[in-house]
């Protein structure tokens, strides 16, 4: 292969396949932290429909993956939930939103924990290290942004959950009623509102956040 034909290969590889993987671990570990909470507050649906798993393709909506690859807003499989499961519903429902975006928040950490020995490793030069370097932070940036999309107020995504519980009940079942209607709100407010210009600069503040914090913690490790 020429050295033009190897230089697409590589430009496709950092297009293509590294936010591919990384895109498919940020949403596994999104809806399997939905499905470990709900089992733990009671609901076991998502255990008996083999959504407890790590295995993507449990978790990852083709439709939805291709359209997060394209225009970086797209949608998984929703983990199914029963909230008659829980002893207490609307706070099981909360609670179970919330793990969703707290995992991606903690799998950034993780990553950015280990910071020092990826540049150790990224120093090296070697291609197999650039890339496995690139789909980790790759990785660490999209948790981060999943994060804070979803707790956006807006259904059907988390935060809409989170913010819906502390309503009335009147209120709240008006509300989940027409649950399935905000994604026409959550599209006008990406596309015409300029949200996805705030959420980035919120990504860029909450990403350096967590890299000051762990910052310490990678230091006593690994400096």
């Amino acid at each position: 292969m020429d050295f033009f034909g190897s230089l697409n290969v590589f430009n496709l590889i950092d297009r293509f396949l590294v936010p591919a993987v990384a895109i498919l671990v940020c949403l596994t570990i999104h809806e399997l932290a939905h499905g470990l909470s709900a089992y733990a507050l009671g609901d076991d649906t998502a255990k008996r429909m083999g959504r407890l798993t790590l295995n993507p393709i449990k978790h990852v909506d083709p439709v939805g993956f291709l359209v997060l690859m394209v225009v970086g807003f797209g949608w998984a499989k929703p983990v199914p939930v029963n909230p008659n499961n829980f002893k207490r519903p609307r706070f099981g429902m909360a609670i179970t939103a919330l793990a969703g975006p707290v995992s991606n928040f903690l799998l950034t950490a993780l990553i950015l924990i280990f910071i020092i020995p990826l540049e150790r490793l990224l120093s090296s030069g070697g291609t197999g290290a650039v890339y496995t370097v690139a789909i980790l932070l790759r990785i660490a940036m999209i948790s981060t942004f999943l994060g804070l999309f979803n707790l956006l107020p807006v259904p059907p995504l988390d935060g809409s959950k989170v913010l819906f519980s502390f309503l009335p009940d009147r209120q709240y079942n008006f509300l989940m009623r027409y649950e399935r209607y905000g994604m026409l709100a959550l599209l006008a407010l990406l596309w015409f509102g300029g949200m996805m210009e705030h959420l980035l600069t919120a990504l860029r503040t909450v990403y350096g956040w967590i890299a000051q914090w762990t910052e310490p913690i990678s230091i006593f490790l690994f400096g």
